[in-house]
Formats: C-alpha cells, structure tokens, sequence
C-alpha cells in the first residue's frame, strides 16, 4: 500500500497546514507497523507498552516460526494444546473461510509451505518433498478434519489436538485479526480515532475517511488505484510479497500444492481486518461471486495479464 499523494489536507485557518498526526512506529511479527493518532491524542507511555505486549503475547500462542509457541509445542508433538480465549473467533473465522473456498483457505497450509523453503529457518529452498505441486491432495491433512477443538466456554480458551506434525499457518487472516486485537487496546485506552496499519493489513476508526494508495504488484513506486473509506478495514495481498526463487511465495493453495499464478494482487474492504485479510488470501483462488454467498466485503483483484477487476461497491477508483 502507498500513501496517496492526493490525499486531502485539512485547510486549517489562513490555508496553513493541518497538524501532521502522531506516529507509533515499530518492528513486530517480521513486519513494520504505524499507528496514527490525531495530533493532539498522542498514544501515552503506558498504551504504547499496553500495545507491545499485545502483540507479543499473540506472536508467542500462534507463530510457526517461533520455538516457544503454541503452535509449535502442537507441530512438535504435543497431544493437546490450550490456546487462549482470543482463539476462538480465529479459529470460527477459518472455520467459514475455509468452507466458503471449498478448502483453499486452509491452515494447515503451513506444512506445504515448509516444504516450499517458507520454514522456520526461512530455508527459502525447496525440500526433496517440495514437489512443483500435490499429485492427489485427496488424502491430505485438513482443518476440519484433522484438529479437534473444545471449549468450555466463549471465555475460556480452546483445546487443541492433532497429530503430530500438523502445522498451522495462520497467515491468512492471522495478521489482519491482530490489528483488530490491537485497535480493540486502543480502545481500551479511550481512542476513538486512528489508523492501524500492519504493513498492508488496516484498520480506521474515527468520522474522517482515509485515502490510501493501492500499490502496484509488479511496481511498488507505483499505484494502479486509491481507495477512501472510514470506519472500516482494508487489507492488501500480493504474490510479489515473500516470494523466492523459482518462482516459489507464500500464497499456495493446500488443494494442489501450488503458489497462486493466475491472481497477484488483492485488495478487500470489510467490517473487520481479520475478515479483510482472510478474503484478500481468498480471492487468489475463489470467485468473488462465491465468497459473497457468506462475507459482504468489497474488493480489487488483479491478475497476472494486467486485467484488473473491482466489485460495483468499492470506495475508491482504479487508474486506467
């Protein structure tokens, strides 16, 4: 995503500038995050801490690429694990997601992208098993299948079992719900107004729309649109993002074993970022048509030819 050089300034009085916002800025879960406040609502010592240790405690239950993780103990054998309570409305999100895509949105995903060099070594080479694709798929490991979850209560956390060497990947909609889960220790803290911005994955909140530029996959100094919205989300995913030789990245569809060729980039407004971001993965391989029998989201897609394609409703222009 770019910053739109056409976004609108505020014209205070006698035409001079409008306060530049307040910025938090920091490095978590491999990617750089922004946080923007109105000038004079400056995140404070404690909600910057507050904020850290959110994002920590979520990098710690769900990274792959961490040995201490929950998700880790769980790959590595262990016969139960408890995540917390903030799993539940991740784990009921994959739930839809990965019905409404017939299997294309999937987390245990992750073993496949292992094999593909995106492991926790970040080998960026393909394993002995890292086939171009998946012969038959049909006896494959899935989420419905596969991991068994209870849960005493909404309030409680969840149990999870599954055999050993299941791998969870929740980079789908991972990222996007911790925006949420951070946006909600904004909340907390009495904001109102901000932008939540995980490197592509945002959240707005506050009555002034935003304008953001939609970056171009195949050129990041340049934009094939802008879009304007408030109080939503919008999450980015592109093919050209972590991708490695031989034409290997980190969106593959667990069905075939195969990186994403046809579709490159997507963009997806919805009322939340776990759901924009999970919709952004899912447009790589699903029709928009299909998604909206259960999401209501709006969206761009572009494919590999340069056609580009937007749904009627999204709040913002393509640039021809």
């Amino acid at each position: 995503m770019l910053a739109d050089p056409s976004a609108p300034v505020d014209p205070s009085a006698d035409g001079a500038l409008a306060p530049r916002p307040s910025r938090f800025d920091f490095e978590a879960i491999g990617t750089h995050w922004q946080i923007e406040t109105p000038h004079s609502q400056p995140l404070g010592p404690a909600t910057r801490a507050a904020v850290l240790e959110r994002v920590e405690a979520f990098d710690r239950d769900y990274s792959r690429f961490r040995p201490d993780s929950l998700v880790t103990a769980l790959a590595r054998g262990a016969a139960e694990v408890d995540f917390p309570a903030d799993a539940e409305p991740l784990f009921e999100l994959y739930d839809r997601l990965h019905a409404a895509t017939e299997g294309a949105v999937d987390p245990l995903v992750g073993a496949r992208l292992e094999q593909l060099g995106y492991d926790a070594e970040y080998t960026l080479r393909a394993s002995p098993a890292g086939e171009p694709s998946v012969p038959d798929a049909r006896d494959r490991p899935t989420w419905p299948t596969t991991v068994t979850r209870t849960s005493a209560s909404p309030r409680s956390g969840v149990s999870v079992s599954a055999p050993a060497g299941t791998v969870i990947d929740l980079g789908a909609a991972g990222k996007g719900y911790l925006v949420d889960l951070v946006a909600s220790v904004l909340r907390d803290a009495g904001h109102t107004e901000y932008v939540v911005d995980g490197s592509g994955d945002l959240a707005h909140s506050g009555s002034t729309p935003v304008r953001v530029g939609l970056e171009h996959p195949l050129d990041p100094s340049k934009a094939i649109g802008v879009a304007e919205f408030a109080g939503l989300s919008l999450c980015a995913s592109a093919s050209n993002r972590r991708a490695w030789g031989g034409g290997l990245h980190h969106i593959v569809d667990p069905r075939t074993g195969s990186p994403a060729r046809e579709v490159i980039a997507t963009w997806v407004i919805a009322s939340s970022t776990a759901l924009a971001d999970g919709l952004a993965t899912a447009l790589f391989f699903t029709g928009a048509h299909q998604l909206a029998k259960t999401f209501h989201f709006s969206y761009v897609r572009m494919y590999a030819d340069g056609r580009a394609e937007r749904s009627r409703d999204f709040p913002g222009e393509l640039f021809a």
